[in-house]
């Protein structure tokens, strides 16, 4: 074991030094948040792929290979399929924006600062538990590693990503993930996948092994498959910590291709985790918990070295993840919150105070982190964390960002109507029929959709001169939303 803990040491130390060197480029907002929107292709896919691959679908894909076989794999094809979607159809405008959060987004399309700040609140909910729940993780991993008490876990993985986040922002945050993607695809595409199916006889054996269900493409439901497109394909659509990463585009044209290879990367990445679970179900039938398929393939079936990059693997997919939903959820705090609540409105120009901005923002990485971490800690659920975080998401904030997209006759009262009655029908919903049930994204997504199109339609259609400026930087022609402030509505 002592070759899988230098793995594992030499590999975070690597990150924290990446952390260092990213404080160096960013300098500026822009550089701080978005990387200065420079990305190229090579480097946008990678880490648009690490982003959306974490724990849950790395660990919690195998375990549902374990669980049900090939079709296991559906979470995180849905995941890829809400990836390219959102790369083909959307991504190119969204760069073209040039903004910084879902919100001002939001804002520039149907005119002053009422639905934004609404869509915020909701927003960081969503992007603070999605960190919360990679960070939870930490405990699985290194409880494998070093048999770690949970708490100290957390917070050892906790701190080294708010480290490097704090640091560099963006900037780090990208060049830890282009790792992480690398570290992935060697540890779980070219490493662990074939030693799996190895061990567990190869295919012939599987098949033989276990019931024709688990060979079945949609033996997992045809009920979960539809509650997957919902919660995680429309997810990808419009979460922030997605968004963001679009926004570091160079553009527009490379968000759309970049995206679509980061999107079929997710596919064959899903059916990878799915095989992985499968082949633990024939060498390991009858473990506690789904879930322990994959700590357990790797601690007991890859040799000295090749474990501790598998391991490295698993702590790159969670730290992807936590330090992208950790740099949403504080710039959405910061920008879409803070600012707003101390009456400064829109934030102000990148070329207005950049140390004061990026020391503002770096601050607010730090706080987000700590209560990431402090929450981690009390939470013991994971599964229904991520529901809580992924229904109030897509019940309150899908209808009003497509509809905006799509939909020029939508206007703020129909956005503000269909945020607040999507998030509390979706709140009461869960208390009633529970977190995990489907009814609270079902019911709260149509109560959404009803609030728009009826609150619109009764409501005088949006300023001429609020949609005139939403063209031109839907077209690329306008100056950065930051310094350019949007008429409100008459």
């Amino acid at each position: 074991m002592a070759v899988d803990y230098a793995v594992i040491v030499v590999y975070l130390a690597g990150m924290l030094a990446m952390g260092w060197w990213g404080m160096r480029r960013a300098r500026s907002k822009s550089e701080f948040l978005v990387a200065g929107r420079r990305l190229g292709p090579a480097m946008y896919s990678g880490t648009m792929a690490a982003i959306v691959l974490g724990g849950a679908s790395t660990i919690g894909g195998v375990g549902l290979g374990y669980q049900y076989g090939l079709s296991g794999a559906w979470m995180v094809f849905t995941i890829g399929l809400g990836l390219l979607a959102l790369s083909v159809f959307f991504s190119a405008r969204i760069a073209r924006l040039k903004v910084y959060t879902v919100s001002e987004m939001l804002d520039l399309r149907y005119g002053g600062g009422r639905a934004g700040i609404i869509s915020g609140v909701v927003m960081w909910a969503y992007t603070l538990m999605l960190a919360v729940t990679s960070t939870i993780a930490y405990a699985t991993i290194f409880d494998v590693l070093f048999d770690m008490n949970r708490t100290l876990a957390i917070v050892l993985g906790g701190s080294i990503v708010v480290a490097y986040s704090t640091l560099g922002g963006m900037w780090s945050i990208t060049l830890t993930d282009m790792v992480q993607f690398v570290v992935k695809t060697i540890g779980v595409l070219l490493l662990l996948l074939p030693i799996a199916v190895v061990k567990a006889g190869g295919f012939s054996e599987m098949k033989a092994q276990l019931p024709t269900e688990y060979f079945d493409p949609l033996g997992i439901g045809g009920e979960t498959i539809f509650t997957y497109v919902l919660i995680y394909t429309f997810g990808m659509l419009i979460g922030q910590d997605i968004w963001q990463r679009v926004f570091t585009a160079r553009s527009d044209r490379t968000a759309k291709w970049g995206g679509t290879v980061a999107g079929t990367y997710c596919l064959a990445y899903a059916l990878a985790g799915a095989v992985i679970g499968t082949a633990a179900k024939v060498l390991y039938p009858k473990l506690g918990s789904p879930d322990d398929a994959f700590a357990t393939i790797v601690k007991d079936e890859l040799p000295v070295g090749v474990r501790g990059l598998v391991l490295a693997a698993a702590l790159a997919a969670v730290m992807s993840t936590s330090s992208g939903a950790l740099i949403a959820c504080a710039t959405v705090a910061n920008n879409d919150i803070w600012s707003r609540l101390r009456g400064l409105g829109k934030a102000p120009a990148d070329n207005a105070d950049d140390h004061d901005e990026v020391k503002g923002n770096r601050l607010f990485i730090l706080i987000m982190g700590l209560a990431v971490i402090c929450t981690a800690i009390a939470i013991d659920n994971v599964v229904e964390a991520l529901t809580v975080a992924y229904n109030l998401l897509v019940g309150g904030l899908l209808v009003p960002i497509l509809g905006g997209l799509v939909w020029k006759r939508g206007t703020v009262y129909g956005a503000l109507a269909s945020v607040v009655v999507g998030g509390l029908a979706v709140i009461v919903l869960m208390a009633t029929y529970g977190i995990l049930a489907n009814e609270p994204v079902y019911y709260g997504l149509l109560a959404s959709l009803a609030a728009y199109l009826v609150m619109s339609l009764a409501t005088p259609a949006t300023d001429a001169a609020v949609l005139t400026a939403w063209r031109e930087r839907l077209a690329g022609r306008s100056p950065e939303l930051a310094s350019e402030p949007v008429p409100a509505p008459r």
